[in-house]
């Protein structure tokens, strides 16, 4: 087995995580990981074994994997657990993100792929891919440095109903669309953020506003904010009773509200300051609110418009301002680069396992700790490291931590020590 000097914190994650796996092989968790960070070229689970060092018993490793992924559940509290600790800390609101995305598979008989619509065809424009799609839930927060950032909690793999039929019947896995996934991801993490007292804000996009999504999680206290489609059955609020009638009151208004006409009139346009993308600009809004049988009550609809043309965003919380809407929904920007980080850094998909529980298993430095841009004149010296960048810092650590053990105790000379530096940054 090869040996890594992680940092402290590393193995403390490591370890907390470790915890909620059976006690017999939970060891195997942290070398698995260390495999993972040190692996090269095309990122399969052989590539983090061989990086581990652990080839002879390779096959209780792939084993390992399994149960990993039967796990996933239990696994996904602790990172919640660790993220409300390290990031979120006393802050009120917590705001969740949920998604879904596709990773491309090879070969006929590996479980639970099928074929799926594509969102990103790239040159070749093809609208479908073979794979796995993740319905993906991660956590947003706004770092006081490097603005938002999103943190994965759980990725729970969507199967066609179509090929659950295909899979063995000892998994006894069942059918759920994407969206009770969802909604059930979100069950999740809402339970234990509220146990924990904080007020929880949950955004997606515009296909996730359908009924068997959004009723669940309204039922829980959650606000959800949106895209609205532009020709969403809007209609305005119901009109107050002067005397009492038989029946239960009204849910809606009699009247219909057409987005596009409603933007098209030149009166209760409003210049907004956001913090969008970072960056701090004035948008043009115009604010109401509405009903709307999806959401069984009145909602906040803002209409924002763009260069490219108009936005329609919808908030269930009434009394939400059309400033922390566009705002909130600018933040689910954060999960699109969790699924970019998690694919390109760490080769989420390029795993060539075809077992279906296999499949499914798949800190805190300063800017000039974690990035050096002496190298890259070209490069702006202020943006933020990227995840990459946080990688290689860790790898650096790792090895950092191993030469010194190795050296002798007396203080290295400030030569030795360039070199030391400049030998980790060729290695990573």
């Amino acid at each position: 087995m090869a040996s890594y000097q992680a940092p402290r914190e590393w193995e403390e994650w490591s370890n907390w995580l470790a915890a909620g796996l059976h006690g017999r092989s939970r060891w195997r968790l942290s070398p698995l990981l260390m495999g993972l960070l040190f692996a090269g070229g095309r990122r399969v689970v052989a590539s983090w074994i061989r990086a581990a060092g652990v080839s002879e018993d390779y096959q209780n490793y792939y084993f390992f994997l399994q149960s990993v992924g039967c796990r996933w559940q239990e696994l996904g509290r602790r990172i919640l657990l660790l993220v409300l600790k390290r990031a979120i800390g006393k802050q009120k609101r917590v705001l969740l993100a949920i998604d879904d995305t596709p990773t491309k598979r090879y070969g006929p008989k590996v479980e639970a792929a099928g074929v799926h619509h594509n969102p990103t065809p790239g040159p070749t424009a093809h609208p479908f891919c073979y794979g796995h799609v993740w319905v993906t839930l991660a956590v947003i927060v706004r770092h006081r440095w490097w603005g938002t950032i999103g943190l994965p909690i759980w990725s729970w793999l969507y199967v066609r109903e179509k090929d659950v039929a295909k899979l063995p019947e000892r998994y006894g896995w069942m059918f759920q669309t994407k969206l009770k996934q969802a909604a059930d991801l979100v069950l999740s993490a809402v339970e234990t953020l509220q146990n924990a007292g904080k007020e929880v804000w949950v955004v997606a996009d515009g296909a996730y506003t359908k009924r068997p999504f959004v009723r669940p999680v309204m039922e829980l206290g959650v606000t959800l904010v949106g895209r609205l489609r532009k020709d969403a059955a809007l209609r305005d609020l119901p009109p107050r009773e002067k005397k009492v009638r038989r029946g239960r009151k009204r849910k809606y208004g009699l009247g219909r509200i057409s987005l596009a006409k409603r933007a098209a009139r030149r009166e209760h346009w409003q210049a907004v300051t956001c913090l969008v993308y970072g960056v701090e600009v004035v948008k043009s809004v115009k604010t109401f609110l509405a009903t709307h049988p999806t959401f069984g009550g009145a909602i906040r609809v803002v209409i924002v418009k763009e260069k490219n043309g108009l936005q329609f965003f919808y908030c269930t919380d009434p009394e939400a301002s059309a400033r922390e809407i566009i705002e909130t929904f600018a933040d689910r920007a954060a999960i699109e680069q969790v699924f970019h980080d998690v694919k390109e850094v760490w080769g989420s998909g390029q795993q060539q396992v075809r077992n279906l529980w296999a499949n499914i298993a798949a800190w805190r430095r300063s800017k000039r700790q974690l990035v050096h841009r002496d190298d890259s004149p070209w490069d702006r010296d202020n943006r933020r490291p990227s995840h990459a960048d946080r990688h290689k810092a860790l790898q650096a650590a790792c090895l950092r931590n191993e030469l010194l053990r190795t050296l002798p105790t007396k203080p290295l000379s400030r030569k030795f020590r360039l070199l030391l530096g400049r030998l980790l940054r060729i290695a990573v």
